[in-house]
């Protein structure tokens, strides 16, 4: 008595699906990979638990070595200040401090300052936890 199955099971996987699986995935991480804009210096960020995403007019860059660059042209310390301010003339914009944790506060005031000064938003660049 030969019983056989009506009904066979194809033994073959459909890729179809895990392809726009993966197409979804790139597409994904192209769009993320976006927001974030790596400054021209390298600079350790210092940590914070709420990291926000901020539209960056004018990038500020301090590295450990006191390297100082604006929107990844390196710039001596002394023209910071005439730097931002043509940066920043005639509007209120949006300046974002990347400055190295090992670098001393001192810096971070002195840059923020002369930015609230020429009336720019200021926020601080950090990674999260």
């Amino acid at each position: 008595m030969g019983l056989q199955s009506k009904n066979k099971v194809d033994p073959a996987f459909s890729m179809s699906s895990m392809t726009d699986i993966i197409f979804l995935l790139l597409i994904f991480f192209m769009l993320t990979s976006s927001f974030i804009t790596p400054s021209g210096l390298p600079v350790n960020l210092p940590s914070s638990e709420t990291s926000d995403i901020v539209m960056q007019e004018v990038s500020v860059t301090i590295t450990k070595d006191f390297k100082y660059s604006v929107n990844d042209k390196i710039v001596p310390r002394e023209n910071i200040k005439a730097e931002l301010t043509t940066l920043l003339k005639d509007k209120k914009g949006q300046v974002v401090l990347h400055i190295d944790k090992e670098v001393p506060v001192e810096y971070l005031v002195e840059i923020g300052g002369i930015a609230a000064g020429l009336e720019a938003n200021v926020s601080i660049a950090t990674k999260p936890f």
